[in-house]
């Protein structure tokens, strides 16, 4: 199970790498105002929920990390010894999204729900960021099993 978990993690760290990508071309492109992991930490750090504060970027990308990580070894130990083929991956993904932006980041007044976002951009961009996360955390994972899958069997062994 360990190696299942860190093959996970490292595929979710990855995928969370070109997730964020998108991420800042919407931001850049003015899609998207400001990164929603920064807005997470802010309202999660001492102070004024709305106000920045020292650190909130490098925080957020920290988070982000470790949030795309832990989810990419819960995918990896879901998928145990199964297909994770890139539909399940975006499914997956697309789960995490709406579970976030339409359940607790809006319960905990971070942000709106996607659904009534007035940034009408942002869920348009965080959608299709989930997309490029759970296809990218598929095809990682796939690659790290090895083609054929012998590596869970060996392990369950």
């Amino acid at each position: 199970m360990i190696p299942q978990l860190v093959r996970g993690a490292t595929a979710g760290a990855l995928s969370t790498l070109a997730m964020s990508a998108v991420m800042l071309a919407g931001q850049k492109s003015g899609l998207m105002p400001g990164q929603p992991p920064k807005h997470i930490v802010r309202a999660a750090l001492p102070g004024h929920r709305q106000r920045p504060k020292p650190g909130e970027r490098v925080l957020g990308a920290a988070a982000h990390l470790g949030f795309g990580a832990t989810s990419g070894a819960a995918f990896a130990l879901l998928t145990r010894g199964r297909g994770s083929g890139v539909p399940l991956g975006v499914g997956y993904a697309l789960l995490i999204w709406l579970g976030a932006y339409e359940g607790w980041v809006p319960a905990l007044n971070i942000l709106p729900p996607a659904s009534r976002d007035p940034a009408r951009g942002r869920p348009v961009v965080m959608a299709a960021a989930h997309v490029v996360y759970g296809a990218t955390l598929a095809l990682a994972v796939r690659a790290m099993r090895g083609a054929d899958g012998r590596h869970d069997e060996k392990e369950e062994r």
